[in-house]
């Protein structure tokens, strides 16, 4: 079944999503959230067909840079849109879904031919448990990016535009921290399950992932810390969010790419 067709549909609606998504927030448009969920939704799916067609393979899962992306960006806007019915943060789709679209370009144009085979059901669980818990760190990263430009908004008195359309700062606040610790708490089980269930950690080119994977609980640590305990909060919460976030990446993103684009390690 070829894969093409189902991008371009995921591609599509995605688009179109984060674009009815901005231009509410610059109220140009109305607020459409069933809307956006539906073509959301409708991404999702196709974008859910797309991530099976390249990450199955003959000789086992094709977790290279582009398939990984692609399936986290699945993972990250499944997570968005279940949460969006319980809490405000449909406004993250401004970035997500867009983001969402590009790794769908990359899997399909750019796919890699990194293979991992043999996969135990109890690293399966250290996978799943990474990818979980960086997309809520993602979605994090997008809140404290609103976050920033709504206080900077307040902090001038400017009270119409973008302003309008977000929940109360104390809200959103409250909602940051709460995706900071579900992610946490993921990043915990996944930390711990690596120990686990990887044989030789350090010795399968996955020692700074290990590293900066700690890094990066080190910092949400400190930032929940400084929360609860100092009041962190405000450009402070955000600067040490999007800190984390960007550790998480290097070691999610910036292992991958070394091994696949620099040392050619294929398997």
């Amino acid at each position: 079944m070829p894969a093409l067709p189902f991008a371009l549909v995921a591609i599509v609606c995605y688009l179109a999503a984060g674009l009815w998504q901005s231009l509410s927030l610059a109220r140009r448009v109305a607020e459409r959230p069933r809307w956006v969920r539906t073509a959301g939704v409708i991404a999702l799916l196709c974008h859910g067909v797309v991530v099976g067609l390249t990450l199955l393979g003959a000789r086992g899962l094709h977790m290279g840079l582009t398939q990984s992306a692609t399936l986290i960006g699945w993972v990250v806007v499944a997570l968005l849109l279940l949460f969006s019915l319980f809490k405000p943060v449909l406004n993250a789709g401004v970035c997500v879904f867009p983001v969402a679209a590009v790794t769908i370009v990359g899997a399909i144009g750019m796919p890699s031919t990194m293979t991992e085979s043999g996969i135990s059901p109890g690293l399966y669980f250290h996978i799943l448990s990474s990818i979980a818990a960086f997309s809520f760190f993602a979605i994090a990263a997008v809140q404290a990016v609103l976050l920033a430009f709504q206080h900077h908004a307040l902090k001038r008195r400017q009270t119409l535009g973008i302003v309008q359309v977000l929940p109360p700062l104390t809200r959103m606040e409250q909602l940051l921290f709460e995706l900071i610790w579900c992610g946490m708490l993921l990043l915990t089980v996944a930390i711990v399950s690596g120990f686990v269930f990887v044989d030789n950690l350090f010795a399968q080119h996955l020692a700074h992932k290990t590293i900066l994977s700690m890094l990066a609980w080190l910092i949400f640590a400190a930032l929940l810390a400084g929360h609860h305990y100092l009041g962190w909060r405000g450009p402070k919460a955000v600067r040490w969010t999007l800190a984390g976030v960007g550790v998480l990446v290097l070691a999610f993103f910036g292992t991958k790419f070394v091994l696949e684009y620099i040392f050619h390690y294929n398997a």
